[in-house]
Formats: C-alpha cells, structure tokens, sequence
C-alpha cells in the first residue's frame, strides 16, 4: 500500500517545488529587502587574468583554496586513471592537469575526498574523451569516427538492458577502450552518492553536450568556419554546465527535479556554465592560435566574424562575459526568497563554481600563457 502521508507531502507540502517557485519568483523584490547594486556584491570582483593586457573578468571570488585537499584528490585520481587503462605517463599528465584541484575549487561545501572523486573522474572522462574522440589527431582523435564512438560513450555512461548476445559485444567493446571504461567507472561511482534523477541527469547533459561536439565535427569535415552565434548556441550546451549538474550530488543533498529545470534556475545554470567556458575560450585562445589547424573559440569566432584583430574580440568577449554574470548575479538575487533551503544551496554553487573555475584556469598548467 503506498504511504499516504508521504504522498501528501509531496503534492501539497512546501515540495510542490517550493510553492510553485515562490508563485513565479514574486516575492523576489520584496520592499526593504537588500538588492546589491551590480560591482558592489562582495562575493564578486573584476579580477585581471592572462598577461594582464586584457579587461578584467568580473566573476565570483573562490570560496575555498585548499592544495593540501586538492593534491589527495589528484593522487587518487591518477591512481584511478591507472586503473581505467592509461599508460603511467598518460595518468602523469592527468594528474598535472589539476582536476582534482578544479573540483576542490568548485566545491567548496564537499570536504570528502571520495565524493570529491565524482566529479573528478567525470570531469578528467570527459575532457579524455574530448581530446581523443573529437579535438586531437595526434592522439587519435578522427573526426569521421566520432559520432559513432560518442553513441558508444553514451552506452557506457546509461547502462542498457541486455539484449542476448548483442550485449556480450557490446560489453566488449565498451571494456577494451580506456576513455569507454573512465566514463562507465566515472558513473558507477555517482550511482553509489546520487538518486536516478541525479545520475540521469548527468546523463542527458553530458549527451547534449555530445551533440554540440558532433557539430563541431561537421564544421570541421565542410571545412566551415561558423559565425560567432551559432558557435555560441552550441557552447552553451557544450559547456560546464555538465560539471555543475554535479553540485547538489557533491554536497550530499538533492535539489527537486522540478525545482532544478525551473526555467529560471535551468537558465541559471546554462549563465554559469557559459560564462566558465567563455573562461575556457578565453584562457585557451593562446593555445589554438599557435593550433595549425584552430579549433572553434568565441574570441577567434568573433575575431573572424567582425574583421577585427584578436585583442579586440578578446575585449567584446570580455564584455559576453560579464554581462552574463551579471545576469546570474540578478536571477541569484530573485531566487534568495524562494522557500527551499536546497535551492539557496545549489544557486549558490553554482556561484562557487564560477569563481572556482576561474582560479582554476587562471593558475592551471593546462592554460599557462608560455613566458
């Protein structure tokens, strides 16, 4: 018989996705209340980056640095890269990369290694993933392969009900390729902290953001160069907002299904993981101008659509940039009032993640400017 009084709550409680998120975000200007007027939120600074030539980047502060932690969750990382089936020097350079110490950044409400490792493993997965499937031919990257490699990634990701002998190939398949076996262990470990809603989740962003790279292999096998905008729109599900569906799973609550795909908390997110890959653009375009062959960047996009020289579309991304932080900084503000302590949680880590990807990428040998 189903619990009546759990049912109850679920639809007529204060979980009917906090009162119908605060009947549509009304209450979230009440008179008196403080409202921070944009640069004068303490949580947030016009931080300079790079060589220091370019407009600061207006983002959040990090909220926690913490190597000691940083380092324990790198070397268990490494360890488990080993363990995946990278060679030693390939588990070297990971741990080099410092996504043990990303997520510490990001996360500053986990102190747990273990849990920590999560997002650690998916993180170090995809951006395997996005090397050897999609970016780096010199790592074995092809472009033709790479839908059908990502349909194999997804199968590794969302197990799928046995089908017979067709699945002791697949099983194959999946088990005799390091970046397949990274994704599949990756998730497993989620599926021991996170709920079904959570781990699907996961899931479905991470296959969103698949699509975004098929697309970007297109541009490359027509030999297109996309305008700004339509590189944009595919950024925007190809970003790190992937990482940060991972936030509640690694505070150890969970945010309300419905609650978490309001449309303003869904945009939100989609502001905060946009605003970290333009980050990403930002700090990378050094790298891909010295690329024979550049990947997609918003600055080189911008650069190409506009005829103007890179400083210049460094300085209108700059600008993209913190205007879409401010626009987080005003839906962050309208939703401090919506009657759901895990909202409050989760908005502000996605926050934390802002700040802690920048300092990330900002002092990641990944992303160093060579001297």
């Amino acid at each position: 018989m189903p619990d009546l009084q759990h049912t109850t709550s679920t639809f007529t409680g204060l979980g009917t996705s906090a009162a119908r998120f605060a009947a549509r975000l009304g209450s979230g200007r009440e008179q008196g209340s403080p409202d921070p007027e944009n640069g004068n939120d303490p949580a947030y600074a016009h931080r300079p980056w790079g060589d220091g030539s370019a407009s600061p980047l207006y983002c959040p502060l990090p909220e926690r640095i913490d190597d000691t932690l940083a380092q324990e969750v790198d070397r268990r990382l490494a360890l488990w890269a080993r363990d995946c089936g990278f060679s030693a020097e390939e588990a070297e350079q990971l741990g080099q990369a410092e996504f043990g110490r990303l997520v510490v950044l990001a996360h500053p409400d986990c102190d747990d290694p273990d849990r920590l490792l999560i997002s650690a493993r998916l993180n170090a997965a995809w951006w395997a993933a996005d090397d050897l499937y999609a970016d780096d031919t010199a790592l074995g990257a092809v472009p033709a392969e790479l839908p059908q490699r990502l349909a194999l990634a997804m199968a590794a990701m969302d197990p799928l009900p046995t089908a017979g002998s067709f699945s002791d190939e697949l099983d194959e398949a999946l088990g005799g390729d390091k970046v397949l076996v990274a994704l599949r262990s990756g998730m497993e470990h989620l599926a021991g902290y996170g709920t079904p809603a959570q781990f699907q989740r996961v899931c479905y962003s991470t296959f969103a953001m698949f699509v975004s790279w098929t697309a970007y292999g297109a541009w490359k096998h027509n030999d297109r160069t996309p305008p700004a905008w339509e590189y944009l729109a595919a950024r925007q599900h190809d970003s790190f907002y992937t990482s940060m569906t991972l936030i509640d799973v690694l505070g150890g609550y969970e945010l309300d299904s419905n609650l978490f795909y309001e449309p303003e908390v869904r945009g939100a997110a989609i502001l905060a993981g946009t605003a970290s890959v333009l980050v990403n653009d930002l700090f990378s375009v050094t790298k891909d101008l010295a690329d024979e062959n550049p990947p997609c960047n918003m600055v080189l996009q911008v650069a190409a659509d506009r005829e103007c020289s890179v400083p210049e579309a460094v300085e209108a991304v700059v600008e993209l940039h913190n205007g879409l932080v401010r626009d987080f900084q005003d839906v962050y503000r309208k939703t401090r009032f919506v009657p759901s302590p895990q909202l409050r949680r989760f908005m502000r880590g996605l926050r934390a993640w802002m700040g802690g990807g920048f300092e990330w990428h900002s002092t990641s040998p990944r992303y160093r400017t060579p001297s």
